[in-house]
């Protein structure tokens, strides 16, 4: 089973590829924000753990 930080480590690089694959400016700044949730969530996952 994957962990909670990899997850969230995963689905950031994704919405990041999205964000820089998206054609209008709308959507690239929708995917970078998920981008940033998602990563802060990995670190949170991380500092939770530690």
């Amino acid at each position: 089973m994957e962990s909670n930080q990899r997850y969230y480590a995963r689905r950031a690089a994704e919405e990041r590829t999205a964000a820089s694959r998206a054609i209008t400016a709308a959507a690239r700044e929708w995917h970078a924000q998920l981008a940033l949730q998602f990563a802060v969530r990995a670190a949170e996952s991380v500092a939770a753990a530690a």
